[in-house]
């Protein structure tokens, strides 16, 4: 038998608790609000919120699958089993007060995986940032045609799309990381290349579908039909998010991706059911956090008892 590092058993012991922690503010976030959520629960069939959460599963997937490709891209690929328990139980960190925990969670969990900090950071700011790339575009392609009054209020926010995606060009963003850790005084990671880029964008943008997805099948129990119903759906949540990540005071887009996502919907929706769909979306997206950080947490768990030893393995 090999000592156990007492560092290592310090490191782990931490995760768990901070893990702990986060689960059970995810969970108080449901049931705190719970009484309202009910509420708005009851004006929605079953099946249509589970159909819903569903969706919001699949879209967190493929951001999951963005921040893999510019993992991989880096020099550090991942299967899909590990590259979802590290990202999906980072995720969980966005429910403790402050906004670094899921990159340092990020950057915890990939040591055991080998992939650098210095990697594991980039990629997590990279992934937020194709994230609300990829959001603006879709907000500034639909908005403008389905809903004009979101699209004039917050303007300024359709303005960022085109220098983010200035920004995230390879020529543009590899100097410019190499610089940044020149004057941390830090190894630069490796450049990435179109084809990560260009892949992290296109998950980041398949995302948005599924987001979109679930926002168009709570919209339409709700009342909201039409032609606009579709391109609505999809630009109104990604502008409400966006908006939301960037109002850096507000942990996680609380109340300000509500207050967008209800006036953005108004040309399908009143503002009592635009309010309903919010909160449902918001109950929806960490119950979805939640299943996903749980699923993730079995499949490694059973990964691991496959692939033990014989010997180890009772008869």
């Amino acid at each position: 038998m090999t000592a156990r590092n007492p560092t290592s058993a310090i490191r782990r012991a931490a995760r768990l608790t901070l893990l702990g922690v986060a689960i059970a503010l995810g969970i108080a976030a449901v049931v705190t609000r719970w009484g309202d959520v009910a509420a708005a629960l009851g004006r929605l069939h079953l099946g249509v919120v589970a159909l819903a959460t569903l969706c919001v599963m699949a879209a967190a997937m493929a951001t999951m699958l963005a921040w893999r490709a510019l993992l991989a891209d880096l020099g550090s690929p991942l299967s899909v089993g590990a590259a979802s328990r590290v990202f999906f139980l980072s995720q969980l960190g966005k429910y403790l007060p402050g906004s670094v925990w899921p990159l340092l969670a990020q950057v915890e969990m990939g040591r055991e995986h080998q992939v650098p900090a210095r990697r594991s950071a980039v990629v997590g700011l990279l992934t937020l940032a194709l994230a609300l790339a990829a959001g603006l575009i879709c907000a500034a392609v639909t908005l403008p045609l389905v809903s004009p009054a979101a699209a004039r209020r917050y303007g300024w926010v359709l303005i960022l799309a085109p220098l983010l995606l200035a920004g995230l060009h390879p020529r543009v963003l590899n100097p410019a990381l190499a610089v940044g850790f020149r004057i941390i005084r830090r190894t630069a990671p490796e450049p990435l290349s179109w084809r990560g880029i260009g892949r992290g964008l296109g998950w980041s943008l398949v995302s948005w579908a599924g987001f979109g997805a679930q926002v168009w099948l709570l919209m339409r129990d709700l009342g909201g039909t039409g032609w606009r119903s579709v391109p609505l759906a999809v630009g109104a949540f990604a502008f409400a998010w966006s908006v939301g990540f960037l109002v850096v005071f507000a942990p996680a887009g609380a109340g300000v991706r509500e207050a967008v996502l209800t006036l953005a919907l108004a040309p399908a929706l009143s503002a009592g059911p635009a309010l309903v769909l919010a909160l449902v979306s918001r109950a929806i997206m960490t119950v979805a956090d939640l299943l996903l950080a749980a699923g993730a947490t079995l499949g490694a768990r059973r990964q691991r008892g496959a692939s033990a030893p014989a010997s180890l393995v009772p008869d």
